[in-house]
């Protein structure tokens, strides 16, 4: 296994999930993704992007990020690896995920197939969890629009089938510690368990959001009335896509990102910031 590298903001070391590419789909391998402006298309070796959280502050915390791009691409620029560097710099490790695309035109992959991507990155990152100095009970989830679809699946219903007859990997955890929901869209999988022991989630939406503010309230309501762990911050205006911040003309918008601070925070999941 590849030595994993000191803090560097600029790390993003790439992991692939299966060592010879997607069980029955090894061939794909040899097709190269393309990365261009903000996007990332034609995933077909998944795998995740590693930044290790700033020795400092780090307290094993880490997160697993799932870019959007309404599953036709990923956003792996404000919604991969900008996240990324913005956590590690807070002391959580984190990790982009490049997973399979189940829109994207021509491709074999379907919407389990990228759920099986993000379990396979979970029992990965915990099952080389010393490596990357990861607590294995401290690995959340985060996602953006259809990644935040994905981040659901992953928090609220069950593990989908390992690729072809599974390896050791597969028998691990892929239940994540907590997740943050971003504009999530409204996709879900069957046989979603919510209650007291769900995970403890943050959502996040603009109510002017006319593709998932519905959707994210009611990701809330159901989470609430199951009793589940939730917090919701709404926002009166700011479209979609609004990120981390970066793009915006809102102030609430440029700052929302403290939330997630004060939120993990009070989770356990982030080291209280200097004074």
């Amino acid at each position: 296994m590849a030595p994993v590298p000191l803090f560097a903001q600029d790390s993003g070391q790439r992991v692939p999930l299966w060592p010879d590419g997607v069980p029955g789909f090894a061939d794909r391998r040899a097709i190269p993704e393309v990365s261009a402006e903000y996007w990332t298309r034609h995933v077909n070796d998944p795998s995740i992007h590693f930044y290790a959280a700033d020795p400092l502050r780090a307290n094993g915390s880490a997160v697993l990020i799932l870019p959007g791009g309404a599953h036709e691409f990923l956003v792996t620029t404000s919604e991969g690896h900008d996240v990324a560097r913005w956590f590690a710099e807070r002391g959580v490790a984190a990790f982009v995920l490049y997973y399979r695309l189940a829109r994207e035109e021509g491709a074999p992959w379907d919407f389990e197939d990228a759920r099986q991507d993000a379990d396979r990155a979970m029992r990965l990152i915990r099952a080389r969890a010393p490596e990357f100095g990861v607590d294995p009970a401290k690995l959340g989830v985060m996602g953006f629009s259809a990644g935040g679809e994905l981040a659901r699946w992953t928090l609220l219903s069950p593990p989908a089938p390992p690729e072809g007859e599974g390896d050791t990997l597969d028998t691990g955890d892929a239940r994540p510690s907590f997740g943050i929901l971003v504009f999530p869209g409204p996709l879900a999988m069957p046989g979603e368990v919510i209650g007291p022991d769900t995970p403890p989630v943050m959502l996040s939406t603009a109510l002017d959001d006319e593709c998932c503010a519905q959707s994210t309230l009611d990701i809330f309501a159901a989470l609430h009335a199951g009793g589940a762990p939730v917090e919701l911050h709404a926002y009166q205006a700011g479209g979609h896509a609004y990120n981390m911040g970066e793009n915006t003309p809102f102030v609430s918008l440029k700052n929302w990102p403290t939330t997630i601070e004060d939120w993990m925070v009070d989770r356990g999941f982030m080291p209280q910031p200097a004074p």
